[in-house]
């Protein structure tokens, strides 16, 4: 496995793999992995000859500068699980390679980065697609693979990717999640017993909206039974909930018609947490 710290070693790297005729894919992270990250190579593996995986945290789509600074981080258990999963390069810029002095160039989906959760996280997005969008040109993959649990991530991405004619397969991998359907994340090591017990009040809201889709309720008692049945729950927060059509993120309303991707936010105990589910009538 080659480890690289900068973007000319990697591209090095990818080279001996194209000069083999040999597929690339990419699984772009901000380390401290887990199982859900793995599910991500593990798609990237099935696609592809060769895999590349990044490790940076962004600073760009962090909107307080505590919050980048209590992201959990741990770079030699990393590359540790990196290695056991057959990953054959990590990508691990600093920032200065990733924002060069004097960088001014943005990239952003103007429509999708300013909707839904891009409200309750203003410039999230942007810092997403600016820095993805430099990850793609870094690596040049064939297939990029990213989660399903941030969904709006996911289209925002599989938007920019077309607009911008990237040659890359954008491919959503499916939420991995912990036996009690806590959703996988980094930022759950930063939860108390006690959040991490009520967190599962997001998993437990979408598979009542999933049955209540199917029984043919409509989009307004969806949301309204997600509503309270989070805020039933004394240690959440709930910071966003939306639902939308699935592929564009348009608003739908009425009976449930088509699959519809419900997307929601919460706060427990400070740290913010999301979970999605894409249902269907």
């Amino acid at each position: 496995m080659k480890i690289c710290r900068t973007i000319a070693e990697c591209r090095a790297e990818v080279a001996t793999y194209r000069k083999a005729q040999q597929r690339v894919g990419l699984v772009p992270t901000m380390g401290f992995l887990h199982e859900g990250h793995l599910a991500l190579v593990a798609a990237a593996k099935d696609a592809t000859d060769r895999v590349v995986v990044t490790i940076f945290v962004n600073p760009t789509q962090f909107g307080e500068a505590s919050d980048l600074d209590a992201y959990p981080r741990d770079e030699a258990r990393d590359f540790e699980m990196l290695r056991a999963a057959g990953v054959d390069c990590i990508l691990v810029p600093p920032v200065e390679e990733v924002y060069p002095e004097g960088d001014e160039t943005i990239v952003e989906t103007t429509r999708m980065a300013n909707m839904l959760h891009g409200l309750v996280r203003p410039g999230h997005f942007r810092g997403v697609t600016t820095v993805v969008a430099r990850l793609f040109n870094f690596v040049q993959p064939d297939v990029a693979c990213f989660g399903e649990k941030d969904y709006q991530q996911l289209r925002v991405i599989k938007r920019m990717t077309r607009d911008l004619a990237f040659p890359i397969d954008v491919r959503g991998v499916p939420t991995v999640r912990e036996p009690d359907g806590l959703a996988m994340s980094s930022r759950n090591v930063r939860l108390t017993p006690e959040d991490r017990q009520a967190a599962l009040v997001l998993s437990r809201s979408l598979a009542a909206a999933e049955t209540a889709g199917k029984a043919g309720a409509t989009i307004e008692e969806i949301r309204d039974l997600i509503a309270s049945t989070i805020t039933a729950e004394p240690r959440a927060t709930l910071r966003g909930l939306d639902i939308v059509e699935a592929d564009d993120l348009s608003e739908i309303s009425g009976p449930l018609t088509s699959p519809a991707a419900i997307m929601l936010s919460a706060e427990f105990g400070g740290v913010l947490l999301l979970d999605q589910r894409v249902v269907s009538p």
